[in-house]
């Protein structure tokens, strides 16, 4: 079978079985199987599959039309402009939290004392590290995930300290500039109506908030002055239902900011401590 027929197979499967961009996933799998990057296919079009990577590429579009999510079969994701490890013990990074990254920039560009909350994969937290050319702290109630993102951490050269524990629990008083988190906010009633890629395969623990999907947001603002230092920034990514209660939640901060997201859904919240 040559190349440009096993994509054309691959994507009448996917796109029968209703997954989205069905070639561009296709060639990713496709391209995982050989160890090729996707530009490889334009140019050899006839070349025959060999029967292992035939193999190989049967086995992924059989997980992908199960629900796995490609990056959970592939191991890898891209976030601002790098390349991640994900498994699926962590949330898969997504785009949509890179602005974040852009408020972190724009509003605390001095910080020299980085924590990111609730870490999963690192990628907030080595970003932030390579960006601002400081060392951060990553915090993350999974083992398994701690090692994904000390794994990151690692293959890309950021000097992230990463500590497994409850949100701050380890982290000391006054000693961060710089507070981030995309934490759980997904409330627990709205479970079914999620996609199955993500209700069935992503961890439930960085999803679901609890009841109302805000309890980790009411735990992050109470707890985030203590490790702040006198003027330190919080910066969260928001739910889509979260903006009204985390507003509240910062009304006696200072200098908050809402930040949309390209198609104007409020996607970021961010704040300055309020000296005492």
């Amino acid at each position: 079978m040559t190349l440009h027929t096993a994509l054309l197979q691959g994507t009448a499967l996917l796109e029968n079985a209703g997954i989205a961009v069905p070639r561009l996933t296709a060639e990713v799998l496709l391209g995982f199987a050989m160890g090729k990057q996707r530009e490889y296919f334009y140019a050899h079009p006839e070349q025959e599959l060999q029967q292992l990577e035939w193999l190989h590429y049967g086995r992924y579009l059989h997980e992908r039309l199960g629900g796995k999510p490609t990056q959970y079969i592939t191991h890898r994701q891209e976030f601002y402009g790098r390349d991640f490890r994900v498994t699926p013990d962590v949330l898969i990074p997504r785009p949509e939290t890179e602005h974040v990254v852009e408020a972190a920039l724009d509003l605390a560009r001095g910080a020299r004392r980085i924590l990111d909350i609730g870490t999963g994969s690192g990628a907030l937290a080595v970003t932030l590290a390579l960006e601002f050319h400081a060392p951060s702290s990553a915090t993350e109630i999974s083992p398994a995930a701690a090692k994904v993102a000390a794994h990151n951490a690692a293959s890309l050269g950021a000097n992230v300290h990463v500590a497994v524990c409850d949100l701050m629990d380890a982290i000391a008083p006054a000693s961060m500039d710089l507070v981030v988190s995309n934490p759980p906010y997904v409330p627990l009633a709205h479970r079914e109506g999620l996609q199955r890629e993500v209700r069935d395969f992503e961890p439930h623990v960085a999803l679901f908030g609890g009841p109302t999907g805000f309890e980790l947001y009411d735990r992050i603002v109470q707890d985030a002055p203590r490790v702040l230092r006198p003027g330190g920034w919080l910066i969260l990514e928001l739910g889509f239902t979260s903006l009204e209660h985390v507003q509240s939640l910062l009304a006696t901060w200072q200098e908050v900011r809402v930040i949309p997201d390209l198609a104007g859904i409020p996607r970021v919240i961010a704040a300055r401590v309020t000296p005492t």
